[in-house]
């Protein structure tokens, strides 16, 4: 019969055998220390001054001092000595510094890649979870990269009066949102108090017509068109002049005073007449060449 166990190598009690307490205290230290193993250090080469009872390392490749010769064990502290055990293929254990559970592999300790993330009720990144919103991510950006070519976001609803938009929120307020909004005609819509909405533009999902519904402008200054124009329409100085549903209480339709030479739409201006001439005609030369000829005949005579 063996004295340890194979696994843990925790060591036996044997027939006959004297102060059986001290080999029973023994085999408790083991169990102590691998039994849901927490490592101080992994990679360790240097015994702490003053370690803690119970303290682990999984020491390195080249340990010092007291735990020389002990390259790749575990190292234990008692209280009073450090005991050494081999680690087995497929020991796992939490590594407290860095955070993470790592398993023997039988050359050296790795992290336990996660198991995959299928069918999860909720995720969390930075952030809870909650019903509604399953996946919560809490980040300065947030980054969704092709793997060597397109890359498409797709937003699906259920049906026509659901929506699938895009919300645009700000201290928790909505502002804007974009998207297919109990419809399939895409919309923006915005809003000053998160509660009341206007819809700024449209695109009828059948003709893709666009339609501006909240008015448009252009500069700075309204847009013209059949829909807002009531009166006659002219241009003063390069600027189009006229009167707009949207300004009918404070504006009249414009027309330009003669003096600057406008017009008003639909007015023709007569055409301006020909410029005088500026030298003698034909027949004013004739003439006086004539009467310069009858001057010469008569001094003749």
């Amino acid at each position: 019969m063996t004295e340890n166990s194979p696994r843990l190598g925790l060591p036996y009690l044997m027939p006959a055998q004297a102060q059986k307490h001290v080999t029973h205290n023994e085999a408790l230290e083991r169990l102590d220390l691998l039994a849901q193993c927490v490592l101080a250090g992994l990679g360790s080469v240097t015994p702490p001054a003053t370690p803690a009872p119970g303290e682990t390392h999984a020491l390195g490749a080249a340990p010092t001092g007291a735990w020389a010769g002990h390259a790749g064990e575990i190292a234990y502290w008692t209280g009073v000595a450090w005991i050494f055990t081999a680690p087995h293929d497929g020991w796992r254990a939490w590594d407290a510094a860095g955070g993470r559970a790592v398993v023997y592999t039988g050359a050296a300790w790795e992290e336990i890649a996660p198991a995959r993330l299928d069918n999860l009720e909720g995720l969390g990144v930075g952030t809870a979870a909650d019903a509604v919103n399953r996946l919560a991510v809490a980040s300065e950006a947030a980054l969704f990269s092709h793997a060597g070519g397109d890359h498409r976001l797709v937003v699906n609803k259920a049906g026509p009066a659901d929506t699938a938009a895009l919300l645009l929120q700000s201290g928790w307020s909505g502002r804007a949102e974009i998207g297919l909004a109990g419809s399939d005609d895409v919309a923006l819509k915005v809003s000053a108090d998160g509660s009341s909405w206007r819809t700024a533009l449209a695109a009828d999902a059948a003709s893709g017509a666009l339609a501006v519904l909240a008015g448009l402008t252009v500069g700075g200054a309204e847009a013209y068109h059949r829909g807002n124009v009531l009166g006659a329409v002219g241009r003063t100085g390069g600027s189009p002049t006229g009167r707009s549903s949207n300004t009918a209480a404070r504006r009249t339709a414009s027309t330009c005073a003669p003096p600057a030479g406008c017009r008003s739409a639909g007015t023709r201006s007569p055409p301006a007449p020909p410029p005088p001439p500026t030298g003698p005609s034909r027949r004013s030369s004739r003439r006086r060449r004539s009467a310069s000829a009858r001057r010469m005949a008569g001094s003749t005579r």
